[in-house]
């Protein structure tokens, strides 16, 4: 299961979060525990290189892209490789959406469409749809037609 899909900006703030079988108590944990592997870790990093981290029995995959940050954590059948699969499909929407890797405004200036895309690709704690065309169609905003 895909358990938190988290994107921060440079500072640590947290600019989306989705958490999928995670008690509301251990969140805040998850937050903290999240933003310090960054800060401690992301400093040089190159855009979409991908770090790798384990805590208990879980695992954390994790990058930079423009001026955010973005950690995918998963467990059992999301193990390395499909947290990297899952971060791939993320950051490809993300320059998508943006139309280059994005500073913190522009982000801020995306978010409804980036959180579109987020909820198209994670559902309920499964990677749904990995396809870049697909991701776009699904989430064209578009205004209602009329019946």
């Amino acid at each position: 299961m895909l358990l938190a899909v988290l994107i921060a900006n440079s500072e640590g703030n947290i600019l989306v979060e989705r958490f999928n079988g995670v008690p509301a108590e251990e969140r805040l944990h998850w937050r903290s525990f999240l933003v310090k592997l960054g800060a401690d870790n992301l400093k040089g990093v190159k855009n979409e290189e991908l770090l790798v981290a384990s805590h208990k029995s879980v695992f954390i995959v994790y990058t930079v892209l423009g001026d955010v940050s973005i950690f995918v954590v998963g467990k059992d059948e999301y193990d390395e490789l499909a947290l990297a699969e899952a971060i791939f499909v993320i950051t490809s929407a993300l320059k998508d959406v943006c139309g280059k890797p994005p500073t913190e405004r522009l982000f801020l200036d995306k978010y409804g469409k980036i959180c579109l895309c987020l909820d198209e690709i994670v559902w309920k704690g499964l990677l749904e749809n990995t396809d870049k065309e697909r991701i776009k169609r699904l989430v064209r905003l578009k205004p209602p037609t009329e019946f």
